[in-house]
């Protein structure tokens, strides 16, 4: 458990960063610095009605952390949240620099002040590879956004033996889930796929490709509320360090999402259209988590299948729940 310390959730008016401060203030928590960069100003709606002691502007906390600013001491663990995402980016020079050099600078500063740190890596380090296994031999990233989380998992790596606080690395898989609507292109499919559902009453996947059947190609799709158990496990569990996957550990199809989507509605059919060519050579058709790693540190948060997990997303994306 945290022993009363601040927290920081970097990005924490994303996706994931925000929906794990509402898994820390549905625990009475509310001593959290958020840290994110608000230029698309659309994200604030993650944060509202959250509570938080303060916002920093990455920039700014950046340059708190490299001066070693007294108003963060008191940290008692970091969730690192913070990074671009979007896995058709190109620019390498920026990816790196907010994906590998940021989670440099944030990783030596906790291990200045002995604060915890969770950070978000992500299964695109296992590129075109078959086996999901946290191994160097199993990864082979595709694109330079898994190529800068492959590069700060390997830095860890390299380290390991000299850090003397806690230090995770969560490859996260498919997360779906509320408060992803400003990722545009980069939202989940279920989230396009009810879009498209109400706006045309016909939803659309991919036809066909790397030897699948149309909609067949399999991913290991998690709602974000596990992924958030998963951090908090971590959190109460500050012996257990290391990378570890963060997926079910069970491959669905895209079909299956389609299908989920359209029950939930009631309405609407499914249509198949050509593989684009800029996905070529540069697409995960099969992803599947092999938990051992996770299980045998003693983690055991249980994960939902596609079926229950988007209808508990549909629910709250049209009002019923949260």
């Amino acid at each position: 458990m945290t022993d009363g310390g601040k927290i920081i959730v970097t990005g924490g008016a994303g996706f994931i960063g925000s929906n794990i401060v509402r898994g820390l203030n549905a625990r009475g928590i509310g001593d959290i610095i958020v840290v994110d960069d608000l230029t698309d100003g659309h994200k604030f709606v993650n944060l509202s009605g959250l509570a938080i002691a303060d916002y920093l502007d990455m920039e700014r906390f950046r340059e708190m952390i490299e001066i070693g600013d007294s108003a963060l001491d008191g940290t008692a663990t970091v969730f690192h949240e913070g990074a671009c995402s979007t896995t058709t980016e190109w620019d390498g020079r920026y990816m790196m620099d907010n994906n590998y050099e940021y989670s440099k600078e944030l990783l030596a500063w906790c291990e200045a002040g002995k604060t915890a740190f969770i950070y978000a890596s992500s299964a695109a380090v296992y590129g075109g590879n078959e086996a999901f296994v946290e191994d160097v031999s199993a990864e082979g990233p595709i694109n330079v956004y898994g190529y800068s989380k492959w590069q700060f998992d390997q830095y860890v790596r390299r380290h390991r033996d000299r850090l003397t606080t806690q230090v995770v690395g969560l490859r996260y898989f498919n997360v779906y889930g509320p408060n992803e609507q400003h990722k545009g292109s980069m939202a989940s499919v279920a989230f396009h796929l009810d879009r498209q559902v109400q706006d045309t009453g016909v939803v659309k996947l991919f036809e066909g490709s790397h030897g699948y059947d149309d909609g067949a190609q399999l991913r290991d799709f998690i709602h974000v509320d596990d992924v958030i158990a998963v951090n908090l496990w971590f959190m109460d569990h500050p012996d257990v360090s290391g990378i570890f996957n963060c997926g079910t550990g069970r491959a669905q199809e895209f079909n299956d999402i389609a299908k989920a989507v359209l029950a939930w509605h009631g309405k609407g059919k499914l249509e198949y259209v050509p593989f684009p060519d800029h996905l070529k050579g540069a697409y995960q058709a099969y992803t599947q988590a092999d938990l051992t790693k996770l299980r045998a540190a003693g983690c055991d948060v249980e994960f939902r299948p596609v079926e229950d997990g988007v209808r508990a997303y549909l629910d709250v994306l049209h009002g019923r729940n949260r």
